[in-house]
């Protein structure tokens, strides 16, 4: 290119104009700045926090490791903002760097805490199955759930083979021996929940924490966010993966975790999910940033013209879980809403014809699975009216089969068809209801053929799966 004179003028004005606008020419734009609000950030930590994490990076370095890591830490909120709580609290106590300070500390974190920053969150949570609901299961003596808080101590803990008598309202039984709390502080109480214990220093005794999503805690509030958002990173891109569910819905009873990994859409995960975008912000993460959804997708994410939600139960027509299934109604959701806004969520990537089919394919599974579900009923009514039914649900054969049909075989059944895993569906689910439910009728029609209940269960322990 060639240099003309021309062309050096013309740089020499711009020069010139640059010069003129860094030195006095930008005096004259000065009044512009009181047009223009003044952003002032202050970053960094008071003196208090700033001891908690001086304190846990020497003690606890893999928390303070996991925090750093978040975006809590980028965002200023540091351990002191989660965890001092006023001394009036329940749960008040002080950890040895707290000694002799007016400064008042909890490990638990509830979502009480977390809905100080987050109270639309958690106000959806705290209408979902993943609350108090969760929890009820398990540490509810009265009614079904004190059939499992039975299970819990009398039959898994051994108190039965040793002779105690328990008594138990919504805590720990008396008179129980500390093995008994194995199997359900390692087992239920981590998915479901607990009932939170505090000793006299007001930290927490008889395993009941950590628990799970639905932990009612002494203060009154009930769940527990780092659940799904782990403890410390709080990663919302975590909480998107379907592993962050898989925790807790896997297994016999509701494998939604090996579902997924047979659906189509878990499929997709397997061989592309490493290249999708997962920390979109909230009510941004659309298709596009994924090729199929994950659980969170469906269940919670904003979508389409839909807002995230919290309350997972909001997008869903059927009860899948319970011994009949029926549109969901009062604490377990809306049905009849949840139907439509589930189907504009399919939308968002399939043809109204795949759509009304797969709705249709739940619908008849849901409708097939009732009719076992009923006749097993009939039959239980029956044996109940001529006295053959068995004292013990947990030892007689008709009765485990009968908690078999829809706890275990029947949810995979009607599950599998939710979301479209035809192994589950199929094998796994109302292949193994005929089989359960034509034991049943044996068993039936034996007790009323001989007046008697069978002196010992023919029924294998170990559960069809």
């Amino acid at each position: 290119m060639k240099f003309s004179p021309a062309r050096a003028g013309i740089l020499c004005l711009v020069l010139l104009l640059t010069l003129a606008v860094a030195s006095g020419w930008a005096q004259e734009t000065r009044p512009l700045k009181g047009m223009v609000k003044e952003l002032v950030i202050k970053r960094g930590f008071t003196p208090e926090a700033l001891q908690c994490i001086e304190c846990h990076s020497k003690k606890s370095p893999g928390i303070v490791a996991g925090w750093k890591d978040g975006r809590m830490s980028h965002a200023g909120i540091s351990c002191y903002d989660c965890h001092v709580v006023d001394k009036s609290s329940p749960m008040a106590s002080q950890c040895e760097g707290l000694k002799g300070t007016n400064t008042f500390i909890s490990p638990m974190v509830s979502s009480k805490t977390c809905s100080r920053c987050h109270p639309t969150e958690v106000d959806q949570f705290l209408k979902s199955g993943h609350a108090k609901l969760a929890s009820k299961a398990v540490m509810d003596p009265s009614k079904a759930g004190g059939k499992l808080v039975k299970l819990q101590f009398h039959y898994e803990g051994f108190a039965k083979w040793e002779g105690l008598n328990l008594t138990w309202n919504t805590g720990t039984p008396k008179g129980i021996k500390p093995y008994m709390l194995g199997s359900r502080a390692s087992g239920c109480q981590m998915c479901h929940g607990t009932t939170v214990e505090l000793g006299p220093d007001n930290k927490p005794v008889n395993n009941t924490w950590p628990g799970g999503v639905g932990t009612r805690y002494p203060d009154g509030s009930v769940g527990t966010c780092t659940v799904c958002h782990e403890r410390h990173t709080f990663s919302i891109a975590d909480a998107r993966k379907p592993e962050a569910c898989g925790a807790c819905h896997l297994g016999p009873d509701h494998p939604n975790i090996e579902i997924y990994q047979e659906s189509k859409h878990g499929q997709l995960y397997a061989v592309k999910g490493e290249e999708w975008k997962y920390d979109s912000p909230p009510g941004a993460w659309e298709p596009g940033d994924y090729l199929a959804p994950t659980c969170a997708t469906c269940h919670m994410s904003g979508i389409g013209d839909l807002h995230t939600t919290h309350n997972v139960q909001e997008r869903l027509k059927w009860d899948l879980m319970h011994k009949k299934s029926v549109v969901r109604s009062g604490e377990r959701g809306n049905g009849e809403k949840g139907g439509p806004i589930m189907r504009k969520v399919c939308a968002n990537c399939h043809s109204a014809t795949h759509v009304k089919t797969q709705e249709k394919t739940l619908e008849l599974a849901v409708q097939l699975y009732n009719k076992y579900w009923e006749g097993a009923t009939k039959m239980k009514k029956e044996l109940a009216a001529k006295g053959l039914l068995g004292k013990d649900p947990w030892n007689d054969g008709f009765q485990e089969l009968e908690y078999y049909l829809w706890h275990h075989t029947g949810r995979r059944a009607r599950q599998g068809a939710a979301m479209n895993a035809p192994d589950y569906a199929h094998w796994h689910g109302f292949f193994q209801v005929f089989q359960v439910y034509q034991d049943m009728e044996n068993i039936y029609k034996q007790r009323l053929k001989t007046g008697k209940i069978e002196e010992v269960s023919t029924v294998v322990s170990s559960a069809p799966y």
